[in-house]
Parts: C-alpha cells; sequence; structure tokens
C-alpha cells in the first residue's frame, strides 16, 4: 500500500505543482542553478538601478561634503539612489513611498543639476502637485525599478530589474525546473519578446487607472508571461509634424526611456528582429550589453555578403569615413543620439532609420551628419550626401 501511495503521488506531485499559481521569489533562488547568469547579471546597471548607500555606501557619485546651493540634503537622508551611468538621482523615504530630492548628478559633465519635472512636459504632471516632495515613486517609477510591486502597500519582491521581471515568476520553476513553467523570451514570438523590454523601455500610459487618486506612469499588472502587454499600456501618441516633450515631429523620440516607441517604427521590428537579437541584459563587456560590438552585430545581417546587405564593397566605401573614426560606425548614421537624457547628454536613436539634414530645416529633428559636425550647415551636408553616388538622392538629399 505504501508503495502504491508513493507512486501516486510521484505522478501527482509534479501536476500540482504546474497547477499552482506561480510565485515570485526573487533572483538569488535563480542563482543556484544559473550561477554564471546570475554573476553577469548581478554586475549590470539592471541589477543595480536602485541601491540603499546605507548597504552600499560607494552608490552615490559626487562627493556631498562639497558645498553646492542645489543640494540642500544630507547622504543621511538619502534613502535610495538612481542610475549611474547618466543621470544620477535621490530619493527620501516618507511612510511606505519615496520621494525625489531636488538635485541629480550629471555622471558625464560632473555637475549638479536642478531635478523637477515641469509642468505640461510628462503625461501626469497634470495630475500631481509641482513639489517633489508630492510626487511619490510609488505609482511614477517603482514599477520597472522593481519586482512585484505591490500598489496596495508599496511592497516589493526585490528592487532592481531582476530575473522575474523579464522570466515571470519562478516559484514553480524552482520547485521543479522545466522549460514549461518559466518564460523564456527567446521562445516568445518576436512582439511578445519585444514586449518584455518595452514594459519599461517606453514612454506611455496605463490603458487603465487601477487605483483613484493615484496616475501610473508603468503598465500596473502587467507580468511576463501572464497577458498581453496591450491590455495594460498604451505607448504615447504622436501626432504627424508636431515637435512634443516626447516626440520630434517626425515621430522619432525626443526624450530618454522611449527605445520602444522607437524600434516599433522600425523596419527591423516588423520583420522580427528583437531586442535579445542586440543585447545581453545578462551583461556582456560591450557597451549597452551588446552581445557584440555594434560593427559586427550590424553587418551580420547587412554586410555586402549577406541577404539583407544595402551595399557593396567595403564597409568606409559605404559610410565615406575612415576606419576607426566615429563616422564609420553604422550606429553614427543609423542610430544618432538625439533622445535627450539631461541637459548635453543624449541616448541613441531606435529607429534605425537615417534622418536626411533636410528633415532638420524642414521638421527640425537632428540628422546624424551634424549630430558630428557641429561646426557645419545642413546644406553643407546635403550636397556632400548628394556626391555619394551608390545612394538615392531623393531619399538621403531632399
Amino acid at each position: 500500500m505504501t508503495s502504491r501511495i508513493l507512486n501516486a503521488l510521484a505522478v501527482l506531485l509534479p501536476a500540482m505543482l504546474m497547477a499552482q499559481p506561480a510565485t515570485f521569489v526573487g533572483s538569488q533562488r535563480c542563482q543556484t542553478c544559473h550561477p554564471e547568469t546570475y554573476a553577469r547579471w548581478s554586475k549590470t546597471r539592471m541589477a543595480n538601478v536602485v541601491r540603499d548607500p546605507k548597504l552600499h555606501p560607494d552608490a552615490i557619485i559626487p562627493d556631498l561634503s562639497i558645498a553646492n546651493p542645489l543640494v540642500t540634503f544630507k547622504k543621511e537622508g538619502i534613502a535610495f539612489v538612481y542610475g549611474s551611468k547618466w543621470k544620477q538621482r535621490y530619493f527620501q523615504k516618507v511612510g511606505n513611498d519615496f520621494f525625489p530630492l531636488p538635485a541629480q548628478w550629471d555622471v558625464a559633465n560632473k555637475v549638479w543639476r536642478a531635478y523637477n519635472v515641469a509642468k505640461g512636459t510628462d503625461w501626469w504632471t497634470e495630475h500631481y502637485p509641482a513639489e517633489n516632495a508630492k510626487r511619490p515613486t510609488g505609482p511614477l517609477c517603482d514599477g520597472c525599478h522593481s519586482v512585484n510591486f505591490n500598489i496596495q502597500n508599496n511592497s516589493v519582491t526585490e528592487w532592481n530589474v531582476g530575473c522575474e521581471k523579464c522570466h515571470g515568476p519562478g516559484g514553480n520553476h524552482v520547485a521543479k525546473p522545466s522549460r514549461a513553467n518559466i518564460v523564456n523570451p527567446a521562445r516568445l514570438d518576436h512582439i511578445q519578446a519585444n514586449d518584455v523590454c518595452i514594459q519599461c523601455h517606453s514612454q506611455g500610459q496605463p490603458v487603465s487607472n487601477p487605483m483613484a487618486g493615484k496616475y501610473y506612469d508603468w503598465p500596473v499588472g502587467f507580468t511576463v508571461g501572464a497577458g498581453k502587454l496591450r491590455d495594460f499600456w498604451e505607448l504615447e501618441p504622436h501626432k504627424a509634424g508636431e515637435t512634443t516633450f516626447t516626440h520630434f515631429a517626425d515621430g522619432t523620440a525626443h526624450k530618454n526611456r522611449m527605445q520602444g516607441n522607437d524600434f516599433v517604427q522600425s523596419a527591423m521590428y516588423l520583420h522580427g528582429v528583437t531586442c535579445s537579437s542586440c543585447h545581453d541584459v545578462h551583461g556582456t563587456a560591450n557597451n549597452a550589453d551588446l552581445l557584440k560590438p555594434a560593427n559586427v552585430i550590424c553587418l551580420e545581417c547587412h554586410g555586402p555578403k549577406s541577404p539583407n546587405g544595402p551595399h557593396t564593397g567595403t564597409l568606409q566605401e559605404h559610410t565615406h569615413h575612415k576606419e576607426g573614426s566615429a563616422g564609420n560606425e553604422c550606429v553614427s548614421c543609423h542610430m544618432p543620439a538625439i533622445a535627450q537624457e539631461m541637459a548635453n547628454v543624449n541616448v541613441r536613436s531606435h529607429t534605425f532609420k537615417f534622418i536626411p539634414p533636410s528633415a532638420t530645416d524642414s521638421l527640425k529633428v537632428p540628422n546624424p551628419c551634424n549630430v558630428c559636425h557641429t561646426d557645419k550647415t545642413t546644406k553643407w551636408a546635403t550636397d556632400n550626401l548628394k556626391t555619394w553616388g551608390q545612394f538615392s538622392p531623393w531619399r538621403v538629399a531632399n
């Protein structure tokens, strides 16, 4: 009898585990079976975007002992720091929520800048008072900077972009590892796979407001593997010809955190390319966690001998720039840094289209030629492009 019971349990338990609602367990539980991947991820900005300076004294980049009129707070009052590459912001804790402090550190220029999102910029500013102390990060930020953010009590499974942010809740998988009980974005169709990243790398609004009196700037309720992003999130709309806080007149991203808004417009997206075709968010030695150096990735599909190669001959013949120069980088022309992070610090466009110099004059959209050649005119850029015989003059110069 005992052996029969044991055999029955051996059959039933896996099915029972599969039927149980998935629970979040935290990234450390993934480390046991995936130590190499976990080790790489733990060093990425994804894993360290939000840090507690009491636990990580090295998290604060600027020297707070140097007086500055913008810095009206002390180290002891900082509950969290956010960011380390382009900018760093600081938050104080009040009750069970966090609120932004009034200064941010410009990492590239090594200067303090005031921090306050101006009225009439982001859509949510009309719903909150102008003071930072009345703009909680729970509804405005934390859903993308944590795993399993609970809007009822602001609790999280973990801070930062942990494994389950992209792979869905891992409780069942930890209990009985199987491909069937965890999401692998690489096995999703390209729309769902890209939505894993677009959920946070985009500007938009929730389809519905889940709590009266609070307005959320992230897709509340969306969990990878348990629904479609479109049912929770709408990308920021744009009217052609208008330059707004979020968009240039041609629809290209005008500000940061809009890679998804850009990418869904691209031919790459339409042809099934995914974010993970170029990036490995678990961490690499390359800039932006690229799988390989940028030119190498691009030329695997767009080189002269590839099916999608738009040009013949050498890369230098295509770019008209010397090897080793910025102009010889594919991303310089097809992903110009025009989406503003802060001040003069920009991130790269993700539409992958070449913006002709004429767009600078007619639509006020920065073009890649004059982004680099700041001392030249758009006419100079147009005249030069007309001498590049292998390109259509109608597309690059008019």
